[in-house]
Parts: structure tokens; C-alpha cells; sequence
């Protein structure tokens, strides 16, 4: 058979979820999704934790006052699968796209167990897989429990083979290549605005550096989706800290953009404002680059570098009945097509 690469257009929402409100935010991904597909996009990524807020209060309170917002963003948190996320696939469906979308997700077992998490939906309105975040980043560890890598996996999509990973992810170079091996072709990379990096720290510069690493390092298109900062977050954080206006307000602290395999951005990025950047994308592109470094084949030494992932998944206990051990199944590596009736 013949390699065929498909063409296709991406795009990359840069926006503010409706801050800790869940079924508003659903409303927006869907706007968002639809606007995205009626300009032709076939893959649209959005950012981190996008449903349905980003817990800003850990890095402006102490853990005592953070304590009542946590606990605001647990009641926000849904579950995967669910009916929040059922509403999103149909979209998909009817739209014939693949989204990768962050949410913060609900133990199912864990009333104040959440996780930093990427669902990724086929255009057929399955959901292929759900990532969480392995290692929260700094003051997130106030917030979200680790993940585990039984969803790290590249999902065979009608546009390619798509991985994702979250923020900080985006730096830890066994997990790019954990990806990388299993034929990542297009990545995506979801982040959100952090204006309380220290003055010297250009986010914005950062997270398209990691991108383009990541791009050039393994020959792929990265789709990089960031959130902003609201006024109606910054309103909720300076409520009873004004500092944190200041904090929040900074510029450079948000880019979203789409990435080519040379390292260079595709189309136009966005930093800091609101809305959707778009690029054509061309898979062929990722052969030429590989005769030169093909990380993952022949410019690479597997007799000397062994990487081990376990993707066995996280349970908080195991049951035994007989000889038998059951476990919970908190993998839903793969669903059926939702039916217009389940939503």
C-alpha cells in the first residue's frame, strides 16, 4: 500500500473559559468548535484545563485561602466519559472534526481527586483517549493528582497519527518521545496564560520555544492552544488580593499557534488576545526533514538507549474475589459513537 499523507487545516482556540462554570463553558467549546469547522478545520485544539478554570489562586493565596476555591473547582470538575463531554462529541460528530480539549477532571471514586486532563475525540464523535497530566507543574501539585501513562498514546484520526500532552509535559523529553515512537505526526500542546512567572520569563517566548523543539527535534506539526486571562478572573483573584490585578495582567503570556516540522511557525500566532489562529498543514512535510534526523529510527542507538514506559493504570485499591483480581476500569481508552439520544 501506497503512504498516503493527508492535507488538512488546523486551528488553535486561544480564549478564557466562563470561570468555574461548567455547563457555559460546554456552551463556548461548542461555539467555538462550530465556528472553527465552518472555516474548514478539521483538527481545533483548545487549552489546558479550559473546562472550566485554572486554579490562579495557588499562585497568588496562601494554601489556607486557596483552600475555598479548590474547593469551588472540585464541584466544577466532571467526570470522563460524561454528559458534558457527550455534548462535545456529538459537535464533532455532526461536524466531522477531531478536538483535543482540556478539562478538569473528577475521580470517579475521589469526591476531592482531581486531574489535569486532555480528551481527544475522533471525528466520528468518539473519544479516543483521556491524558492526565503526569506530574503537575510547581503550585499545581496544591490542586491536581498525578496521572499515569495508560492513555499515553498517538490515535489513529482521519487527519493523522495525533498525540497530545499538557503544559508542562511539553518539557519532559521521555514523554515527547514516548510519543514521538509510537509515529506522532501531529502533536498538540495545551497551555494556559501564567502571568505570575517571574519578570524575566517571557511565557509566551517559552511556550513557543517548547513547540518548536518538540516540532524539530521529531519532525512533526505542533498545534499549540493557550487560555487567557479574563477580566473575570482577574476580578475573582483581586477580590480579596489586589496585588493579584497587577499579577494577572502581565503581556507575553499567551501563544497559541500551529508549528511546522522546520520549526517555524505556520500562518499567524497569537499572543495574549482572544481568538482561533489557523494553518494548513501538510504531512508530507514531516518525510524530507527525517532523511537527515529520524530520532525514532535510523539516527538513534536502541542498543544503547532503552526507554520503559508503564502504562498500567493507577488504581486506589484492587479487589480479589476467588482467584480472580478485578479493578475498577479507569482507561477508557476507546467508546462507542454516542447516539443523539444518550445527550
Amino acid at each position: 500500500m501506497m503512504l498516503e499523507l493527508r492535507q488538512f487545516k488546523a486551528a488553535a482556540v486561544q480564549a478564557a473559559p466562563v470561570f468555574l462554570d461548567t455547563n457555559a463553558t460546554i456552551e463556548k467549546v461548542c461555539r467555538l468548535i462550530n465556528e472553527a469547522a465552518d472555516n474548514g478545520a478539521e483538527l481545533i485544539a483548545f487549552p489546558e484545563v479550559f473546562v472550566s478554570g485554572y486554579p490562579y489562586w495557588s499562585w497568588v493565596m496562601n494554601p489556607i485561602e486557596g483552600s475555598p476555591w479548590f474547593e469551588r473547582l472540585c464541584k466544577s470538575a466532571i467526570e470522563v466519559p460524561g454528559p458534558e463531554i457527550q455534548k462535545v462529541a456529538q459537535v464533532c460528530r455532526q461536524r466531522k472534526v477531531n478536538v483535543v480539549l482540556g478539562v478538569n477532571e473528577r475521580s470517579p471514586v475521589g469526591i476531592g481527586t482531581i486531574y489535569n486532563t486532555l480528551v481527544t475525540i475522533g471525528a466520528d464523535g468518539r473519544i479516543l483517549g483521556r491524558h492526565r497530566k503526569l506530574v503537575p507543574t510547581w503550585a499545581e501539585k496544591l490542586t491536581w493528582a498525578n496521572g499515569d501513562a495508560s492513555s499515553m498514546r498517538v490515535h489513529d484520526t482521519t487527519i493523522g497519527p495525533l498525540g497530545a500532552l499538557a503544559c508542562g509535559e511539553n518539557t519532559n523529553t521521555l514523554a515527547r518521545f514516548s510519543l514521538l515512537s509510537q509515529g506522532e505526526l501531529v502533536h498538540v500542546a495545551s497551555y494556559i496564560a501564567l502571568p505570575v512567572a517571574p519578570k524575566d520569563y517571557d511565557m509566551a517566548e517559552a511556550i513557543r520555544l517548547r513547540a518548536a523543539a518538540h516540532c524539530f527535534e521529531g519532525k512533526v506539526f505542533t498545534v499549540v492552544a493557550c487560555s487567557t486571562v479574563s477580566e473575570e478572573i482577574i476580578e475573582a483573584m483581586s477580590a480579596s488580593h489586589p496585588e493579584a490585578r497587577e499579577l494577572l495582567a502581565r503581556p507575553n503570556s499567551a501563544f497559541s499557534g500551529i508549528i511546522g516540522p522546520d520549526g517555524r511557525v505556520q500562518g499567524e500566532a497569537l499572543i495574549d488576545k482572544e481568538g482561533i489562529a489557523y494553518a494548513d498543514i501538510d504531512l508530507s512535510r514531516c518525510i524530507q526533514p527525517r532523511q537527515m534526523h529520524d530520532i525514532t529510527g535510523h539516527y538513534n542507538r536502541f542498543d544503547v538507549f532503552d526507554l520503559r514506559v508503564n502504562r498500567k493504570a493507577l488504581t486506589p485499591a484492587r479487589f480479589y474475589e476467588g482467584d480472580a483480581a478485578s479493578q475498577p476500569d479507569l482507561n477508557p481508552a476507546e467508546f462507542s459513537v454516542l447516539d443523539d439520544k444518550e445527550v
